[in-house]
């Protein structure tokens, strides 16, 4: 199995690794990796392998196979040679795109404590967020932007922390999505901590502190049903 780094420290860049195996379809599966796999609204991370004579493999994406979150398969970009099982690599993480995508990501996170809403859905790029909510009115946007802002100057830390499957049973208030519920069945779950404003979980990664967020400024609202409301952020 491989381990997931960026879950304990989503900053490290580069890591010695080993390729496990290599799937029929020409994935590369490492046993311990930075590269973060395409779920919760957050697209997978790119960057590349290098070799023990130097030449580097370039990664187009990471994805979980089959929707296995216990599983990660790194897809090499078109026209890369094959890697054999067995050979020991650096991994190096694209990080001006990973970066950009802790940033929003944890922006993400803010416009949920200042729209304490039902999430219907969620969607994370490198220069621009969304959220959907169960919302029947148009909330105020300059307000929003305003509040926004307020919490990212404020400096709260962020942080993660762990909880078992029987805990977030007994603790459903955690959960703020009515569509995707956190995986569970491996005894875990992993929970995201914004200072003392917000706790949910979320496999995804993020910023150490709001102040890393920058400037954000809302987007469209966008009425998408009869209750629902899609909120967007870009950086100011």
């Amino acid at each position: 199995m491989t381990e997931f780094i960026f879950r304990e420290d989503s900053y490290v860049r580069s890591l010695p690794t080993l390729v496990a195996a290599i799937t029929p379809e020409g994935g590369i599966v490492l046993d311990r990796t930075i590269f973060y796999a395409t779920s919760g609204g957050q697209p997978g991370d790119t960057g590349r392998l290098e070799r023990a004579d130097g030449s580097f493999i370039n990664l187009a994406g990471t994805i979980h196979p089959d929707g296995d979150k216990t599983a990660i398969v790194h897809l090499a970009a078109e026209g890369q040679p094959p890697l054999a099982a067995g050979e020991e690599v650096i991994a190096h993480l694209d990080w001006e795109r990973r970066h950009k995508l802790m940033r929003m990501h944890t922006a993400l996170h803010l416009v949920t404590v200042v729209l304490p809403y039902p999430i219907t859905g969620a969607s994370v790029a490198e220069d621009k967020g969304r959220v959907d909510f169960n919302l029947p009115d148009a909330p105020d946007a300059d307000e929003i932007e305003s509040k926004l802002n307020d919490l990212v100057n404020a400096g709260h830390a962020v942080s993660a922390e762990w909880i078992s499957d029987e805990e977030l049973a007994a603790n459903p208030g955690l959960i703020k999505s009515m569509n995707v519920k956190p995986p569970v069945g491996q005894g875990r779950v992993r929970l995201v901590r914004i200072g003392d404003i917000d706790l949910q979980p979320c496999g995804g990664t993020h910023v150490r502190n709001t102040s890393e967020i920058g400037p954000l400024r809302l987007g469209k609202i966008e009425k998408k049903g009869a209750i629902n409301r899609r909120v967007s952020v870009l950086f100011g």
